[in-house]
């Protein structure tokens, strides 16, 4: 069955770069609305808004949905929505055209994500390292979308964003390949009747985290390309590399954060991840020159080696709501940095985009003081000794 598990894994997977490339093609999008069509940072930061104002009110709800039903359908759908909104919101000039349209893409997303985690928890089990190809997926298409973009804009301009809806194509395909698979079937029927007791304060306190990493990470997506082009005086493809840097370096960082947490456990991986986001970022906006390419990996590094790890934490600590485990800690992740975006743009348009940015040193410092005193949760201590035991625990052990 492992092989059918697998095979169910990586489709999982691949479903999901092509779902993620419109959480990042919104983003991708930003610095050619403000070049093409003279929006301000507040106006732009509206768009990102747009995408994630919707997706953060109804993601929860879908999660709720999916743990009393099971929707495997909404995979293909969702992913054919959020790609229909984002190959839109090019065409024309309305700026409340855009926004719609950005809406929907968030809504197609926002349906896919509890969905598609509970769907692979079930498929990983308990392995982090098989989360983390999961993740890897979304963080591919993350990655894949700033080069993406910048190639169907060089192509025509705005108006070229049709070309756009071809990963959501694929994406559907993908997800309905991967709901038929055998290993996923039966990885769904073993998690249908899930036990175990639900820890809300420790969930709602690994929320808060996430909520502190979204905003960093959502502030930077928007903002780091044109931030990057003006500090170091390059052009779009100055901003548009560091965007990728910043996307590329998720998916390194991924497959390490589920490494590490089988050898040093969840919550010490995670607190340091976020210890080390404090530093990179400040090194972002404070260090001069070229340098800033460096710090951006290393921010890249911090916001994603947890990333993984707060999906399979907040379902352990809610081991009877998958669903909604799910479609809080990898939706939000994403879409609540969003309701902060247009602040930053704001403050940016009053003062400068590097005073706007700012305030992002301090809010991973805040996560980690969220996650201080968490304990691994209960629904991970009753699994076998050999299997909740970090690798260094395990040769220590055995010594």
């Amino acid at each position: 069955m492992s092989r059918y598990r697998n095979r169910s894994i990586t489709l999982l997977s691949l479903g999901h770069a092509c779902v993620d490339v419109y959480q990042g093609a919104v983003a991708a999008l930003v610095p050619f609305f403000v070049s093409e069509r003279a929006y301000t940072y507040a106006a732009a930061s509206g768009i990102v808004l747009a995408a994630s104002l919707l997706s953060s009110v109804v993601q929860p709800l879908f999660g709720v949905l999916t743990d009393r039903w099971p929707m495997p359908w909404l995979l293909p759908l969702g992913a054919l929505t959020g790609g229909a909104g984002v190959a839109v919101s090019g065409v024309g000039g309305s700026y409340a055209l855009t926004l719609a349209a950005v809406a929907v893409s968030g809504i197609g997303v926002a349906a896919y994500h509890p969905e598609a985690a509970r769907a692979a928890r079930a498929s990983a089990g308990r392995s982090n390292t098989a989360m983390g190809w999961f993740s890897l997926g979304g963080n591919i298409g993350f990655a894949l979308a700033p080069p993406l973009v910048a190639a169907v804009v060089a192509i025509g301009g705005l108006s070229a964003s049709p070309l756009l809806i071809v990963p959501a194509v694929a994406g559907a395909a993908l997800c309905a390949a991967a709901i038929r698979s055998p290993g996923s079937r039966a990885a769904a029927a073993r998690t249908a009747a899930a036990t175990g007791v639900d820890d809300w304060p420790s969930f709602t306190r690994l929320s808060g985290a996430i909520v502190c990493r979204s905003i960093v990470f959502v502030g930077l997506s928007a903002f780091i390309s044109l931030y990057v082009r003006t500090r170091t005086g390059g052009g779009e493809a100055a901003g548009t590399a560091a965007l990728f840097v910043l996307y590329a370096g998720g998916a390194l960082g991924t497959l390490a954060g589920g490494r590490l947490a089988d050898r040093y456990g969840r919550l010490t991986v995670v607190r340091r991840s976020y210890a080390l986001t404090v530093l990179a970022v400040a090194g972002v906006l404070l260090v001069p020159g070229p340098a800033v390419y460096l710090f951006v990996a290393l921010t890249s590094a911090g916001l994603y080696v947890p990333f993984a790890l707060h999906i399979t934490l907040g379902q352990d600590f809610l081991p009877r709501r998958l669903g909604t485990a799910g479609g809080v800690t990898l939706g939000l992740a994403v879409s609540a940095g969003g309701l902060a975006a247009p602040a930053l743009g704001a403050l940016a348009d009053a003062t400068s985009l590097r005073i706007a940015l700012i305030p992002l040193i301090a809010l991973p410092a805040l996560g980690r003081l969220l996650l201080a005193g968490l304990r691994e949760p209960a629904a991970a201590m009753e699994q076998p000794a050999e299997e909740r035991t970090p690798r260094r625990g395990r040769r220590a052990a055995s010594a």
